[in-house]
């Protein structure tokens, strides 16, 4: 459990391009390989502008303690069965805690491959392997300072502050993924990269998140949210929506995958037989919990709605 990590050393692994991108600022920074944004003719002035009042505010955030960033890491024993992971309670792996479910990429996807979470994992009986995940946030202490800064109509303080704490929750991200990799799981100890490359995910292994599309299904955050207990920060920290949304909004969670050929894809549209076959392993009666939490945009069929019941019309005897 990490609570109130330093702000100060999470700002260093901020990657600011979708901070700009909030702005509708096209353009890259940090980047080593092409112009940084503040070198744009169109909006590198401004760019430049927007970045120093943020830092300003980063300044301001860290000196009266505005922003707290807390969250939660574990590892544990795992081995894939099929398309999906079990996560044991010890060495053994003889009792299994949780299983996170896996979709496999079906459609077409111009891959000779077909991929799928599970495959970033030793198969049950072939090799010991495990599985790492994390839930945290940089945005405790933003909603409360947000009201205070909309009371007074600083809206524009208002919006930069929560762009800010989104930026620290996905720079709290890349920190735990390097300490997880360097020193608590430890299987790439003498890494040593820069800010550039990790943002350009030059290291070994991945962190996907869930309901994201290597697994569109939101409701594995519910999984990974009860394997680490997270309530245990405190009441008034990171909790889970019945929608699966995260609070704060500027949160992370995912899972940690250690193979080094592991890579972010996307799992497109599966067919029917997939959905049905997936709700089957959730222990689903039915198909309509798959299809209402993957959406249009995955179902690679129409789905058929429910038919409303035909109302029941009494018979009059005489």
């Amino acid at each position: 459990m990490i609570k109130d990590h330093p702000i100060h050393e999470i700002i260093q692994y901020i990657d600011w391009t979708p901070f700009f991108q909030v702005y509708q600022l096209r353009g890259k920074y940090p980047n080593r390989d092409y112009p940084q944004i503040f070198d744009d003719n169109r909006v590198g002035g401004e760019a430049k502008k927007l970045f120093e009042e943020a830092k300003e505010m980063l300044e301001w955030i860290v000196k009266n303690n505005i922003l707290k960033a807390s969250g939660v890491v574990g590892i544990w024993p795992a081995n894939a069965v099929g398309d999906d992971i079990e996560v044991y309670t010890n060495e053994d792996r003889d009792e299994v805690k949780c299983k996170f479910y896996g979709l496999r990429q079906q459609l077409d996807m111009n891959e000779t491959t077909y991929w799928s979470q599970g495959d970033f994992i030793a198969p049950k009986g072939e090799a010991a392997d495990y599985i790492a995940t994390f839930a945290a946030t940089g945005g405790l202490g933003c909603h409360e300072q947000r009201e205070i800064f909309e009371a007074k109509g600083e809206i524009d303080q208002a919006i930069l502050l929560e762009a800010l704490a989104d930026r620290l929750a996905e720079a709290f991200a890349e920190l735990i993924h390097l300490k997880t990799r360097t020193t608590l799981w430890g299987y790439a100890p003498k890494e040593n990269l820069s800010l550039d490359d990790l943002l350009k995910v030059r290291y070994q292994g991945i962190r996907p998140a869930p309901g994201y599309p290597s697994q569109p299904d939101h409701r594995e955050k519910k999984t990974l949210w009860e394997l680490l207990d997270v309530s245990r920060l405190s009441e008034d920290s990171m909790k889970l929506t019945e929608s699966y949304m995260m609070q704060p909004s500027a949160s992370v969670c995912a899972l940690m995958f250690a193979h080094p050929e592991a890579k972010y894809f996307s799992v497109g549209q599966v067919n029917k037989d997939q959905v049905e076959e997936y709700s089957a392993r959730r222990g689903e009666s039915g198909v309509e919990g798959t299809e209402k939490w993957l959406g249009s945009t995955v179902l690679g069929y129409e789905r058929r709605e429910k038919e409303p019941e035909a109302p029941r019309t009494g018979v009059i005897r005489d």
